[in-house]
C-alpha cells in the first residue's frame, strides 16, 4: 500500500512526526563495531544516543563497497539488562530513529528499563547513507486523476510510473540491486554483532513484522524474544497483498462514512451511510474537474483520506473538511487536511523511493500492463475508494530496472514463542494475513483486538494489549491457547465528532441520500 503503509500505522505516524526531533549524528564516525555511541538527547528523550555502522552494500563482497546505517539507542536503566530490543516502525522506507525513544517512553517503565532500545534507518532510508530520492517532485500536485476513466488519463499515469522507474535506475543503478528485505534482515544481524549481543529481541510494526519473520528465518538462534504488531501476510508479498488491501481499505472507508452518518448533527452530510459515501465520490469527481485551491484534485483527495483508514483518530478532522466542501463550497479545510495528511515532503520522497526499491526488488511483479489493468479494473469495481491510486503508487514495479529475487518462505519451528498482535478490521494488514503468519511461526501466540480497525494497535492506548506486550518483554510469558486466537482484547470506542466551523443549516426534509452540492 502507499505512503501510509511506509510509516504508516498510528505508531509510525507518531514516530515520523518525532523524527525531526532526533538531532543529526553527523559527528559520529561510522564504525563496523563496536559502536561509538554519542549523546544526541532531546527534551523528550534525555538519554538518547546516536551511532552509525558500516555494512557491505553487496553481501557477496563483504570487503567491497560499504554503506552506512544510522542508529539510535535509549540505554537500559535497570540493574539487570535483558539486552538489546531492536525496533522498526514499518515501511518499506520508514525511518526508525525516533522509534527507540517512542518505545522507551510508551512501554511501562519496568519493561522499558530492562532493555537497550535500538532504532535504525534501514539501508537507503533517512540518515543512512546513501539515502535514496529517485525523482524529487514526483508527488507534486495536481497529479492526473487515478481512476483511468479515459485512455489519456491512463497514459498520463503510465508516463509517471515509467519516469519514476527510469529515474531510479539512472540515479541509483549501482545501489538498487542491493535494496531489498533480505539485505535489511542481514543488516539487522550486523547491528546485533556490533552491539556485542549473542541474541537480540525485536519489536516491529507492519512491514517490520515481515522483517522480523525474515530475520527469524535467517537467524533463529539469534532471537531472544520477538513481538510483531499488525502482521504482513507472508504469502502475498507484494502484488497480491496490495489488491487485498484495496478491498480492505474500501470496507474501512465505508465504516468511516457510516460514522459520519451517525453524527449527522455535527456534519450535516446525511444519516444514510450510502448517501454520505455517494457524496464523497461526487466530491472526488468535482475535484477532478476543479481542484480545491488549485492543489487538491481527485488523486490528492484520495491521499488525504487514506490515513483515515489507518487511524480513526483522524476521522473528525477529515469529516470536517468533507462537510465544509460539500455543504459550504469551502475547499480551504480540504487543502489544509491535504497539507497535513497527504502532502509528500523530501522525507516522504525518500521513503517512497526505498519503498519502491524494496518491493520491486523483493519479488516478481507482472511486467505486462494488461495484467495490472485487468486486476485493478476488477478490484476497482468492488472497491473504488483507493484501488487505482494504490495501483499507480506501485506501478513503477512493472518497469523496474533490476531483476527480482525469489520470495523466501518464513515458516519457522526454531524460534522461541513469538507474540503477535492484530486488529480484526485493520485494512493495511488484513486479518487473514495474520492467521497465515501465525500458522507459519510454530509456537507463536496471537493476541487479537476485536473490532479494531486501526493499524498498529499496541502502545496506542489499549491497556489490555499493552499488558500482554509488557508481560512478554519482561518475563517471556505468552498467553496460552489452542493454536488459534490465544487472547482477545476489545477495541476502544470510535472518536467523538467535531462540528464544522461553518456548518450549513439544513431543513429536516432535505434529501441527504443524494449529493446536495
Amino acid at each position: 500500500m502507499k505512503k501510509h503503509a511506509l510509516v504508516l500505522c498510528t505508531v509510525a505516524a507518531v514516530t515520523a512526526a518525532l523524527a525531526a526531533a532526533v538531532p543529526p549524528a553527523s559527528g559520529v564516525p561510522a564504525e563496523r563495531g563496536p559502536l561509538a555511541w554519542k549523546k544526541c538527547a532531546t527534551k523528550d528523550h534525555p538519554t538518547l544516543q546516536c551511532a552509525s555502522l558500516k555494512v557491505p552494500l553487496d553481501r557477496q563482497e563483504p570487503h567491497g563497497r560499504q554503506i552506512t546505517l544510522a542508529l539510535t539507542r535509549v540505554p537500559h536503566t535497570a540493574d539487570t539488562s535483558q539486552g538489546p530490543l531492536l525496533v522498526n516502525p514499518g515501511g518499506p522506507g520508514g525511518s526508525g530513529l525516533s522509534m527507540a525513544g517512542f518505545v522507551a517512553k510508551s512501554l511501562p517503565e519496568k519493561a522499558a528499563a530492562q532493555y537497550d532500545i535500538v532504532g535504525f534507518d534501514p539501508r537507503g532510508v533517512g540518515r543512512s547513507r546513501p539515502a535514496l530520492n529517485c525523482r524529487p517532485g514526483h508527488f507534486d500536485p495536481v497529479r492526473p486523476a487515478a481512476v483511468p476513466a479515459t485512455a489519456a488519463l491512463e497514459r498520463a499515469n503510465l508516463r509517471r510510473a515509467r519516469a519514476f522507474a527510469k529515474a531510479c535506475g539512472e540515479k541509483y543503478g549501482d545501489v538498487l540491486p542491493f535494496i531489498d528485505s533480505v539485505s535489511v534482515a542481514q543488516d539487522m544481524d550486523d547491528i546485533r554483532a556490533a552491539l556485542g549481543a549473542e541474541r537480540i529481541s525485536f519489536f516491529g510494526y507492519s512491514y517490520g513484522t515481515y522483517l522480523g519473520a525474515l530475520y527469524g528465518r535467517l537467524y533463529p538462534h539469534r532471537v531472544r524474544r520477538m513481538a510483531l504488531d499488525s502482521l504482513v501476510d507472508p504469502t502475498g508479498v507484494w502484488y497480491d497483498s496490495n489488491l487485498r488491501q484495496d478491498r480492505a481499505f474500501d470496507e474501512r472507508h465505508k465504516a468511516f462514512m457510516a460514522w459520519i452518518a451517525r453524527h449527522d448533527a455535527a456534519y450535516g452530510l446525511g444519516e444514510n451511510p450510502s448517501g454520505v459515501e455517494a457524496k464523497w465520490y461526487e466530491m472526488r469527481e468535482a475535484l477532478a474537474e476543479k481542484p480545491a485551491g488549485k492543489k487538491v484534485g481527485a488523486a490528492e483527495l484520495e491521499d488525504t483520506f487514506l490515513p483515515g483508514g489507518y487511524f480513526n483518530g483522524y476521522w473528525p478532522r477529515l469529516a470536517k473538511a468533507f462537510a465544509a466542501y460539500v455543504n459550504d463550497g469551502n475547499g480551504k479545510p480540504l487543502v489544509a487536511a491535504y497539507d497535513t495528511f497527504g502532502a509528500v515532503d523530501a522525507a516522504g520522497e525518500n521513503g517512497y523511493s526505498v519503498y519502491s526499491a524494496v518491493q520491486c526488488r523483493d519479488v516478481q511483479w507482472p511486467r505486462d500492463w494488461r495484467t495490472w489493468r485487468e486486476d485493478n479494473d476488477r478490484t476497482h469495481a468492488q472497491a473504488p475508494f483507493t484501488t487505482w491510486n494504490n495501483a499507480w503508487y506501485n506501478a513503477p514495479c512493472a518497469f523496474w530496472p533490476t531483476h527480482h529475487l525469489s520470495q523466501p518462505d518464513v515458516a519457522n519451528s526454531e524460534l522461541p514463542p513469538v507474540l503477535l498482535f492484530q486488529g480484526t478490521d485493520d485494512p493495511a494488514t488484513p486479518y487473514d494475513g495474520a492467521v497465515n503468519l501465525h500458522r507459519k511461526l510454530r509456537g507463536s501466540r496471537l493476541v487479537v483486538e476485536e473490532g479494531g480497525g486501526n493499524h498498529g494497535v499496541t502502545l496506542s492506548g489499549n491497556k489490555c494489549l499493552d499488558r500482554h506486550l509488557a508481560v512478554y518483554l519482561t518475563t517471556g510469558k505468552v498467553p496460552t491457547g489452542d493454536g488459534g486466537v490465544d487472547a482477545v482484547c476489545e477495541a476502544g470506542p470510535d472518536p467523538k465528532p467535531q462540528a464544522p466551523t461553518k456548518a450549513k443549516p439544513r431543513a429536516l426534509s432535505h434529501p441527504w441520500s443524494t449529493m446536495g452540492a
